[in-house]
C-alpha cells in the first residue's frame, strides 16, 4: 500500500459534465472538491466562467474557487499554493480530495510538480509579447513559438495567444521550451498517490452541451455580469477578461458586434477550446 496520500483526478473538455460528477462521487465519497480552473478563481466572475452555484456544489465543500478579485494578479504558482494547502487540510481532515477542472497546466502543476513560471510572472514580456502579436498577427507569433517549440505550438491554436504568450515566456526566460519541461515534470514521481479519470462525450453531444450552456449563460445573465465588471473599471485588455464569455459579451457593448454574432462567436470559439482541451 502506498505510503503516499490519496489524490482522485477527474478531467475532461469544458461542458462534459465533470461538476455533476464530482459531486455525486463529493456525495458517496465523503470527498471534497479542489477546482483546477483558471477562470473560477476570480470573484465575481460566476456566470461566464460556469462556477457551479451552492446548489450545484450539494453540500460537498469546494475549495480553490473566488480566491481573488478579477483586477488582482494570479498566476499558476499562486494557484499551487493554494490548491496544496486546500488538499493537506483535507487529508489532514481525513477526507479525500479530487482534484478536477479543465486547466491542464494548473492540474500538471499539482500532480506532475510542474511550476509554470517559477519565479513568478514576466508581465514586461508578456506585454511586449501581445504587442507584437497587435503588430505582426497572432498567426506570425504563433509560427515564432513553433520554430522553438513545435509540440506546444502544435496543440495551441494560433489565436490562443494567452498560452502562446505563456509558451515563448517559458522558452525566453529559461532557454528550454515548454514541452521539455513538461516532460521532464512528468518523468517525476508524483507527492501524491494518483488515480485519473478522463471524462468524454461523442463529439456532437458535446458541442450540444456547448451551445445550450452559453444559451443558459445568458439567460441567467451574463451580459449583466460582464456589464457590472466593466463598471469596476474592468476591460478586454486585463487578463480575468480574456476569457471565454467575457471578450465575447465586451464586444457586443461597445457595439462591434451583434449580441448574436456574440453568442455565435461564443459558443465557436468554446467548442474549439474543447476539441483542444
Amino acid at each position: 500500500m502506498s505510503e503516499r496520500p490519496p489524490l482522485l483526478v477527474i478531467v475532461g473538455p469544458t461542458a462534459v459534465g465533470k461538476t455533476a460528477f464530482c459531486v455525486l462521487l463529493g456525495q458517496r465519497l465523503r470527498a471534497e472538491i479542489v477546482s483546477a480552473d483558471s477562470m473560477q478563481v476570480y470573484r465575481g466572475m460566476d456566470i461566464g466562467t460556469a462556477k457551479p452555484t451552492e446548489a450545484e456544489r450539494g453540500g460537498v465543500p469546494h475549495h480553490c474557487l473566488d480566491l481573488v478579485d478579477p483586477n488582482e494578479a494570479f498566476n499558476v504558482a499562486d494557484y499551487r499554493r493554494h490548491a496544496l494547502a486546500a488538499i493537506e487540510d483535507i487529508h489532514r481532515r481525513g477526507r479525500l480530495p479530487i482534484l478536477s477542472g479543465g486547466t491542464g497546466l494548473y492540474v500538471r502543476a499539482v500532480v506532475d510538480e510542474f511550476l509554470f513560471p517559477d519565479r513568478g510572472a514576466d508581465w514586461e514580456l508578456r506585454r511586449r509579447l501581445e504587442e507584437e502579436a497587435e503588430r505582426i498577427g497572432r498567426a506570425a507569433l504563433h509560427a515564432r513559438l513553433a520554430a522553438v517549440d513545435p509540440e506546444t505550438a502544435a496543440r495551441l491554436h494560433p489565436n490562443d495567444l494567452r498560452r502562446v504568450v505563456r509558451a515563448l515566456e517559458v522558452y525566453e526566460r529559461t532557454g528550454r521550451p515548454l514541452s521539455e519541461h513538461l516532460r521532464e515534470s512528468r518523468a517525476r514521481d508524483s507527492r501524491f498517490d494518483l488515480l485519473m479519470f478522463g471524462l468524454t462525450r461523442p463529439r456532437e453531444e458535446l458541442y450540444e452541451r456547448i451551445n445550450r450552456r452559453v444559451e443558459e449563460q445568458l439567460h441567467r445573465g451574463l451580459v449583466a455580469e460582464v456589464e457590472g465588471l466593466m463598471r469596476q473599471g474592468l476591460d478586454e485588455g486585463d487578463v480575468a477578461m480574456q476569457g471565454l464569455g467575457y471578450k465575447e459579451i465586451i464586444a457586443y457593448l461597445k457595439g462591434r458586434w451583434s449580441l448574436e454574432k456574440a453568442v455565435s462567436v461564443l459558443q465557436r470559439d468554446t467548442r474549439h477550446y474543447a476539441r483542444r482541451q
